[in-house]
């Protein structure tokens, strides 16, 4: 790996329902995520991102290769500048809060894991 690359440069978040899915994460972040079509089964809707930024990108798959777990691979979503108003719409959009709001340490911020409207246990991650 390039010493100058992200260790992370995609992720999936699994959905059973996509159109829920979508509906969930574009809610808690208000945001308006990006359709990708259909390949090889896979329904996909991508997070917003910016082309050749170097960041790492991702979105959510529908398909029978990717089943909603909240024991699965932790994904941390950024919720900067602070994710208490994620926190606060993540109920109302069919979500749990399962581990509240927690500093880590000064330096690097907070963190807090939700479920999502599909099962996922996903992590968050602020500065405030």
């Amino acid at each position: 790996m390039d010493s100058k690359s992200n260790s992370l440069n995609w992720f999936e978040i699994p959905a059973g329902n996509i159109s829920r899915a979508q509906k969930f994460y574009e809610t808690i972040f208000g945001v308006q995520m990006v359709p990708m079509g259909e390949m090889m089964g896979m329904k996909m809707v991508g997070f917003p991102m910016e082309q050749g930024n170097g960041k790492a990108a991702g979105g959510l798959v529908e398909s029978q290769m990717h089943k909603p777990s909240v024991e699965g691979a932790v994904v941390y979503l950024n919720a900067n500048p602070s994710m208490d108003p994620v926190i606060a719409r993540v109920e109302a959009a069919g979500g749990k809060l399962v581990m509240p709001k927690t500093q880590i340490t000064p330096e690097i911020g907070y963190m807090a894991f939700i479920i999502d409207s599909e099962g996922n246990k996903v992590g968050l991650h602020s500065q405030k």
